[in-house]
């Protein structure tokens, strides 16, 4: 049989050895002079992964409103890293050329839109913002600033493994798509702990409506935005359904979601949701083709052929480009032959390259635009229970 391959040199690629050769083209350059807004749990943990990179990036400072947060920080920094509680300050020092921002999503837009004004470079986490009209303003202001790079931290997009999905999908590899079935599920109340009750809406922001855009803005915008790149796509409408219904412990936020999303144009349909109350499934990421199914983790994929391919393929993987087929016990065959690093390293060293060479990002201020309307417009079924269409004006 003829060898099928449906990758030869893709962008997947690109994320990986070839992205390694165009940054060890740039390391002549000085490392980035970075700042961090924002020091919670992630904030620390991009910082850590920085930390590990100081031929691409020199923290010079960070920032957070809260002390005991810049105190976890230092462990996380160099100790010329200036310390500040005001991120204004971070703006007004012309020698700090790029900006992280990990704060409650509530905050995002008034931050980034700062940083842009300023001259910076920015890397803002997902959701990009709050909601679709401040997505809307910050798209049309960022495309006023073309030199400088906006990138949304969807780390997935920037790892191999799914790049290499994204191109089975567009190939055709994988057939008709007509179903995606994702959750991203836990088993906790997803509290952190309060050193003064004072401080409960400023540490919990997750679970108050006045900040945070829940489980759909902080868990399931990943496989959303994924699912919108990967075909080139966005949902036609978006119904759902949620509830709290598991702590009932004086948040708003819901701790158990389900949206469905119609893609008119592309035949699909998408079943995101997320619970509070059972940890079995984790992340799950579907994707059901007439040809077969790929199945991912955040670090894994698994290629399950449907049975007509199964026959056509006979000894030759088409997946992995390998002489002879290895399937797993259940059937299905490794996407790639070994589990993903941390896709925050990729989306990293993807930033230093777009600052030092001039490139749009792969997650750039169109694609965390879409997604971040995508999240509103979740939230709004969620909460509303009536359907919502996707609008001319969001194009």
């Amino acid at each position: 049989m003829r060898r099928r391959t449906f990758i030869q040199k893709s962008a997947l690629l690109g994320s990986g050895l070839l992205l390694s050769d165009r940054l060890m083209a740039n390391l002549v350059a000085e490392p980035i002079s970075m700042a961090m807004i924002g020091c919670g749990d992630r904030g620390k943990g991009v910082l850590s992964v920085i930390k590990a990179m100081p031929e691409l990036f020199k923290i010079s400072a960070y920032c957070d409103v809260l002390d005991f947060r810049l105190a976890e920080t230092k462990p996380y920094v160099p100790a010329s890293a200036e310390a500040v509680k005001d991120y204004q300050q971070i703006l007004d020092n012309k020698n700090i050329q790029a900006v992280f921002i990990a704060v409650p999503l509530n905050q995002h837009f008034k931050i980034a839109k700062d940083a842009v004004l300023a001259g910076k470079h920015v890397y803002v986490e997902k959701t990009m913002t709050y909601n679709a009209s401040q997505a809307l303003e910050l798209r049309k202001l960022v495309k006023q600033y073309p030199k400088q790079v906006f990138q949304v931290g969807y780390q997935y997009r920037y790892s191999p493994l799914y790049f290499k999905v994204k191109e089975m999908i567009q190939s055709g590899y994988i057939g008709k798509v007509s179903q995606i079935d994702c959750r991203w599920d836990r088993n906790g109340n997803w509290r952190r702990a309060v050193p003064d009750p004072s401080l409960e809406r400023q540490i919990n922001w997750r679970m108050y409506k006045e900040y945070s855009g829940g489980l759909p803005a902080e868990l399931l915008s990943h496989q959303i935005d994924f699912i919108n790149w990967a075909f080139e796509t966005q949902p036609s409408e978006i119904l759902g359904t949620g509830g709290i219904d598991v702590f009932k412990d004086g948040r708003e936020t819901y701790d158990n979601v389900q949206a469905v999303l119609r893609y008119k144009e592309a035949g699909m349909i998408g079943n995101f949701g997320a619970t509070c109350g059972n940890a079995h499934d984790g992340y799950l990421f579907k994707i059901k083709g007439t040809k077969g199914t790929v199945s991912l983790l955040t670090n894994t994929g698994v290629f399950y052929p449907e049975k007509a391919l199964a026959k056509e393929l006979g000894i030759v993987d088409g997946v992995t480009s390998a002489t002879k087929i290895a399937p797993n016990a259940d059937g299905g065959i490794p996407i790639l032959d070994k589990p993903t690093i941390d896709g925050t390293n990729y989306a990293l060293k993807a930033f230093y390259e777009s600052v030092t060479a001039g490139n749009m990002p792969v997650s750039n201020i169109d694609t965390g635009t879409k997604a971040a309307i995508c999240v509103s417009m979740c939230n709004e079924a969620i909460y509303s229970g009536q359907r919502q269409l996707w609008k001319k004006e969001y194009d």
